[in-house]
């Protein structure tokens, strides 16, 4: 039976305080020696994704920016994509709300909610809350679906999520920021019509893999058959309800690579 992976980026894939995936190597030989797919399902944005995977060294299909949307290379596997839409150089489907919807409502509450969004900040207060170098930043900041922000009071939140679903949008929590979304967008969304897509295109069920160590992760977690939790840099780990749940002994891409070799 084909197998998907499925991976959060920040924390998980990467390592928190330095972005590293050093330690992965030997889990990623394995899933490059069986040809099982790699999808980064992350906050960043395509510009961002793609990058790392020349890094990588993987051409394979994307989930970005919180489920948002899902990119395809053209030529994917020789599969015929094409009923699916053309966005730049890739095939595409679009699950979140325009980049240009998203900032419209940042900018209408921004000041009454005390948010401050990627769209506002310098390239520097964007690497000093990142820890990004300049390029890396220019990558961040080329957003298409959403509006990663700080909150200033957090006292805030429940307000700014009911207004926020007013205008068919949502809050969801990263890593390191709050996300302003569509609001019938999220990683499980997004994983759910990948699955599909690619049952479609292979002719046969598949087994889905998903690793993640944050609060965004979690409707991810939920729909695939393993699940899997990141220890957080801090040594805790995500609070979920979910009984067949693993959980890595190690934080970041150690941690990711003890359980990618295990359920492959």
């Amino acid at each position: 039976m084909k197998q998907l992976i499925f991976t959060d980026l920040d924390g998980t894939f990467l390592n928190h305080h330095n972005y590293s995936f050093e330690a992965s190597f030997e889990a990623l030989q394995k899933i490059k020696a069986l040809e099982i797919p790699l999808i980064f399902t992350t906050s960043k944005t395509k510009a961002e994704v793609e990058r790392l995977q020349q890094k990588v060294g993987i051409a394979e299909p994307f989930i970005v920016e919180n489920g948002a949307a899902l990119f395809i290379p053209e030529d994917y596997q020789d599969f015929d994509l094409s009923f699916l839409r053309n966005y730049e150089d890739k095939k595409v489907m679009i699950f979140g709300k325009t980049y240009a919807k998203v900032l419209a409502f940042y900018n209408f509450y921004k000041d009454e909610c005390g948010m401050l969004g990627f769209s506002e900040m310098s390239d520097i207060q964007v690497s000093e809350l990142t820890g990004l170098e300049q390029r890396s930043v220019l990558l961040a900041k080329q957003r298409d679906f959403s509006e990663p922000f700080i909150l200033e009071d957090e006292n805030k939140l429940e307000e700014l999520k009911k207004l926020a679903r007013g205008y068919e949008l949502k809050v969801t929590k990263g890593g390191r920021f709050y996300h302003l979304i569509g609001e019938l967008q999220d990683k499980g969304i997004a994983v759910i019509e990948t699955i599909e897509l690619f049952e479609e295109l292979y002719k046969e069920k598949i087994i889905a893999i998903a690793l993640g160590d944050s609060e965004n992760d979690i409707p991810m977690l939920e729909r695939v058959q393993k699940p899997i939790l990141i220890q957080k840099h801090d040594g805790s780990y995500l609070e979920t309800n979910l009984a067949n749940i693993q959980k890595s002994s190690y934080i970041g891409s150690k941690g990711w690579n003890e359980m990618v070799l295990k359920n492959v």
